[in-house]
């Protein structure tokens, strides 16, 4: 297996455990959710967002206290960056030897490009055409199906798309986990996706 097949299929395994670790997917067969990361991560590389409508706002602390790196808001819409939680990924970028993965300058592209997926998928129409890339059935009339929400597979496309928009060599997926880890105080159980890159209420 050549790196790259390597490297994809580690990705692929940070998905899976994303999505086994967010709530509703207890107990669910782990085959399923390995189907599920791979059909959001391959609908992700394949999203092509309109121009950005959403304002871009920097705050340059708050995020580290927070566990945030970036947040999308659709009312109004704009994009919030934390500039710590930024220079604070690109020091771990330099610690672990990802430079070649993550190019300087990358994870703040990275978290800008991750938050307009964010915002397409907002998108009535993308919802819908995401939920039948996903296939899980929630009811079916007769020949007709009612696709569900997969509770955690936005990140997961948003992370594809991010990759793919700004040429990484790895999933945005494997920073957000290093740095959630790096900032999750021990005394504190914390998901490590979750406490980078929560759940968005507005959407």
């Amino acid at each position: 297996m050549s790196g790259g097949d390597a490297d994809r299929d580690h990705d692929l395994d940070l998905a899976v455990r994303l999505l086994a670790g967010t709530p509703t997917h207890e107990g669910r067969d782990p085959l399923l959710l390995r189907q599920w990361a791979l059909a959001a991560e391959e609908f992700g590389a394949r999203l092509s967002p309109a121009a950005m409508s959403a304002r871009i706002v920097e705050h340059q602390d708050g995020g580290l206290a927070e566990g945030l790196l970036a947040r999308y808001r659709s009312r109004p819409a704009q994009i919030e960056l934390y500039v710590d939680t930024i220079e604070h990924a690109e020091r771990i970028v330099d610690e672990r030897g990802w430079r070649a993965w993550f190019p300087e300058g990358s994870v703040r592209a990275a978290a800008l490009a991750h938050e307009r997926a964010h915002e397409h998928l907002h998108h009535a129409r993308v919802r819908a055409e995401f939920k039948r890339a996903l296939g899980h059935t929630a009811l079916r009339l007769g020949r007709r199906r009612v696709y569900a929400h997969v509770a955690g597979a936005d990140e997961l496309a948003a992370h594809a798309y991010a990759r793919v928009a700004c040429g990484l060599g790895r999933s945005p997926l494997l920073l957000t986990e290093a740095l959630a880890v790096a900032v999750t105080p021990p005394d504190r159980a914390v998901h490590p996706y979750r406490a980078v890159h929560p759940d968005r209420s507005e959407k």
